[in-house]
């Protein structure tokens, strides 16, 4: 099913330059986190790996079992992490092409171009280029596609090539990723002999559109439609493919292709299951061509698998799947606070999927999503200089949580990294004739509309801890488009003008965004003001474990209390509906960030004596509580964490 909508894409990351809160975070990937996942992965071996005229490495990270049912001595259905190498690299190779958009190096440009030359000789006469198959496991190309990650470590090449070109004008690494793509071609189909498949770790299907959107290719679209319209179908190609390898094919991960989202065709998923990365990743590509085809199906499948994760299963940061076990979903309404997984890696695939629903057209209903989950869930996951990172992401902490400087699975590093260094391209979407603001920050973005017309716009404001955003025009020559402009749901009381003169909100807003469409001159000036208020937050009374507790947001931030600030026993403050703020301070070790302090009650514990129980509550007293955006806890001092808060 179609539809004649509008397509609304993303500006390329050299089409927007960021200052501000997110130009500083910026400058950190810039001077530090970049070169510092070069380092890491090189000294974890990644460099040998796909150096031809270097042994093989060999298997340098065990294998694990993907089943506690799968037989010790079936190492076929076995997995490493160091399969995915060729991922981590290339997520690293991307965030170099887009932070050289922002500060040149021509050292790191000289690494990046030694490693794709690298690959470059790799690369087989017939195109296929894997070092995991290639150097430690020849002979076991496309058998197991459920658990090998073959075709993802496929897809984020493709994404650091796209990247890298656009950022260097260099083809070498795009024209490897083409080949590559063009021997799959042959390889994935229904003609004979060739595998009606698809990845078990979806991640290509979204590459592949920004491969065909760079190339102008669209049988690289067509790839990507037929592994998300394969997936999923009977004769379950997973099932084929184990009796051909000579597998069982019940021995899988917790027995179910819910795993990989593979239990059921993609339009006929009504619930979010399975590994939360994998239905990001599946969601996102789903989503990218549901705007290039234009296709309700799609969007209407996704609309619902939308609803079902943001209303039953997202914590307040926009962090998703509760359990480390599975990396992904459990139950409705199961968000636990200090065990909470909430992978970087899952909450920044979901600022892609937001990202991709804005494709039919600007809708508050994903923006703000996905504005939440990339100032909270994805960003703590990167240190403030750049040098350490978060793979999981709880929501309290007795104080012995921290940032690591590598994990044996490094994919969070790289993924925070690249989303930070291109987030402009996340801040603006434009179709022909339309213009849409989706998030606020200080920025210049250049938009090439129909019929040749050129529109500069340029956003000054101290957002997010100021509201007050200003826009303005660079126009050669007076257009007529429609700008939208998202008015968050949080900003209750928001005021917009243009020129000067009060616009009606109300009279303007469509889908949670200000849609203005007139002549537009040079110039043209606009003041949007978003209140922040300090908000308490409660969650659904299904949620067990913040029965009877609250936390608070400021604007898109949620707020956190930190025992650096506030002593040990962080759950003894009382937080009440309307939370008074006594005070605020600028914090120059937290880049400037906001701290706001309360006034609260506290539980006292001097009056309690040695028993663990009695039959009287504790006494409570007035007090002061100081909170920080939770994306920057653990910058300083280590110590204890809390974000929800007993309620009064």
């Amino acid at each position: 099913m179609t539809s004649t909508s509008k397509q609304f894409r993303p500006l390329p990351v050299p089409a927007v330059s960021v200052g501000g809160f997110w130009g500083r975070w910026q400058d950190a990937v810039c001077d530090s986190t970049a070169a510092i996942l070069l380092d890491r992965c090189i000294g974890a071996g990644m460099l040998q790996a796909i150096d031809v005229t270097q042994p093989s490495p060999g298997l340098v990270i065990p294998y694990h079992a993907m089943s506690p049912s799968v037989p010790e001595s079936e190492y076929k259905a076995r997995v490493s992490t160091q399969m995915f190498w060729d991922s981590d690299f290339a997520k690293s190779i991307e965030t170099i092409a887009y932070a050289l958009y922002r500060k040149p190096n021509a050292e790191l440009e000289r690494r990046a171009d030694e490693i794709i030359d690298l690959y470059g000789k790799l690369q087989q006469e017939d195109g296929y280029v894997n070092s995991w198959f290639q150097r430690v496991a020849p002979g076991r190309r496309w058998t197991n596609l459920r658990d090998h990650h073959e075709l993802y470590c496929a897809g984020h090449m493709i994404e650091a090539a796209v990247a890298y070109f656009q950022a260097t004008g260099k083809r070498k690494f795009l024209d490897i990723m083409c080949r590559y793509v063009d021997y799959m071609l042959t390889v994935f189909g229904h003609g004979e002999d060739q595998l009606p498949g698809y990845c078990g770790h979806p991640e290509i299907e979204l590459a592949l559109v920004k491969l065909a959107r760079v190339t102008g290719e669209t049988k690289y679209l067509d790839l990507s439609k037929f592994f998300v319209d394969e997936r999923g179908t009977q004769p379950h190609f997973f099932d084929e493919e184990a009796r051909r390898d000579g597998r069982d094919p019940k021995n899988q991960v917790f027995g179910t292709y819910e795993y990989s989202q593979s239990h059921l065709p993609v339009r006929e998923q009504k619930k979010v299951v399975g590994h939360a990365v994998r239905a990001m990743y599946l969601y996102s590509g789903m989503a990218d061509l549901a705007t290039e085809y234009r296709d309700d199906s799609l969007t209407s499948a996704l609309e619902t698998l939308w609803d079902d994760v943001t209303t039953k299963q997202m914590y307040i940061t926009g962090g998703i799947g509760p359990s480390a076990s599975n990396e992904g979903f459990t139950d409705y309404y199961d968000l636990p606070n200090d065990t909470a997984y909430a992978e970087t890696c899952a909450s920044v695939a979901l600022v892609f999927w937001a990202s991709r629903m804005l494709g039919r057209g600007p809708n508050r209903r994903f923006a703000d999503i996905m504005e939440q989950a990339l100032y909270n869930g994805a960003l703590t996951g990167l240190s403030l200089d750049g040098k350490t990172f978060f793979y999981d992401n709880p929501l309290e902490s007795t104080g012995k949580h921290h940032r690591w400087k590598w994990h044996h699975c490094p994919c969070c590093p790289p993924n925070i990294a690249r989303l930070v260094a291109s987030v402009g391209s996340y801040m603006y979407a434009a179709s022909d004739k339309d213009i849409a603001v989706h998030l606020y920050g200080e920025s210049t973005a250049s938009f090439d509309l129909a019929g040749g017309a050129k529109v500069k716009l340029t956003q000054k404001t101290a957002y997010p801890y100021e509201g007050s955003v200003y826009l303005s025009l660079g126009l050669a020559a007076s257009t007529r488009f429609t700008l939208s402009l998202r008015i968050p749901e949080w900003a209750q009381g928001a005021t917009l003008a243009l020129n000067g003169e009060r616009i009606d909100l109300k009279a303007v807003e469509v889908d949670g965004y200000a849609r203005i469409e007139r002549e537009w001159q040079d110039g043209d000036a606009i003041v949007l003001d978003l209140p922040l208020a300090l908000r308490p937050l409660y969650a659904h009374p299904k949620v067990r474990q913040d029965a009877g507790r609250v936390s608070l947001m400021r604007g898109p931030l949620v707020y956190c209390a930190e025992e650096v600030d506030n002593g040990a026993d962080l759950s003894t403050f009382r937080i009440g509906e309307t939370p008074n703020v006594a005070g605020t301070a600028v914090l120059d070790e937290l880049n400037g960030a906001l701290a706001l302090d309360l006034e609260v009650r506290r539980n006292t514990t001097e009056d309690w004596g040695n028993a663990l129980y009695r039959s009287a509550p504790p006494e409570a007293e007035p007090a002061k509580v100081r909170l920080v955006p939770y994306h920057l806890w653990d910058n300083r001092e280590p110590g204890a964490m809390l974000v929800w808060f007993p309620a009064q």
